[in-house]
């Protein structure tokens, strides 16, 4: 019996059997276990121990519990940084907090991607904050949607970076085919080990690999948004 399932006596319950929050939850535990494929109307009724009919009182299609399950996922992205903090550190903030989310939540990321953010409450106020944080910034309107794009390009593909297998990029007995590939991600394992070591007393989690190249691919597109506003400022560059 499904966990949301409860043994109810007569007369109308204390409080409502299904609420979006539960059916969101539902749906983001069904596709964390089975898949998106497994997501049917049925499927999520059976997750919540409910008939199909009492389900669709609450979401009319499959379209309404995706908008359900982003809503869900993406309350957990800290945004408030870019109500008090530089455009800088609040990007940096919020894309960080993005990828940890997502880290946490692959299933839901080759959906979530390409999802519309119509009628998605929660989501269009996090895009809200973003987008008034750069604008009161200096940004141009015509920068603002292609810089997010831009973050969370890099965000979603650090979140499946963050669940690869350390040696993702060992060449086995192949090194000879790429020599000069195969010396950087040797150099780069030393660097990391030797960082591992030296941390392992003063910190309780040392940096993965993927942290680490979260952190240049982050710094380096921060650094370029940096370059580009200052060249908008001083009238060196087309809007």
């Amino acid at each position: 019996m499904s966990q949301y399932s409860r043994a109810r006596g007569r007369g109308r319950p204390l409080s409502p059997v299904l609420t979006k929050r539960k059916i969101a939850s539902a749906a983001v535990s069904l596709i964390q276990s089975r898949g998106y494929r497994a997501l049917t109307m049925s499927a999520m009724a059976e997750q919540l121990g409910v008939s199909a009919s009492a389900l669709y009182n609450h979401v009319g299609s499959k379209r309404d519990i995706m908008i359900l399950i982003q809503d869900r996922v993406n309350q957990d992205i800290d945004c408030s940084a870019f109500e008090s903090e530089p455009w800088d550190l609040a990007l940096d903030q919020w894309a960080r907090s993005y990828r940890d989310v997502y880290a946490r939540n692959i299933p839901l990321i080759p959906v979530m991607a390409v999802l519309p953010v119509a009628n998605s409450p929660h989501t269009l106020r996090m895009y809200e904050k973003v987008a008034a944080g750069l604008t009161r910034a200096g940004w141009p309107e015509s920068w603002v949607v292609n810089t997010i794009v831009a973050v969370e390009s890099l965000v979603f593909g650090a979140a499946y970076d963050a669940v690869a297998p350390e040696n993702i990029f060992d060449p086995g007995e192949l090194s000879e085919i790429a020599p000069v590939f195969s010396a950087a991600v040797a150099h780069r394992d030393l660097l990391l080990h030797s960082a591992l070591n030296h941390d392992a007393a003063e910190a309780p989690r040392a940096p993965s690999p993927a942290d680490v190249a979260f952190d240049v691919g982050l710094r380096s597109l921060l650094a370029g948004f940096r370059l580009a506003l200052e060249a908008l400022q001083n009238g060196t560059t087309a809007d």
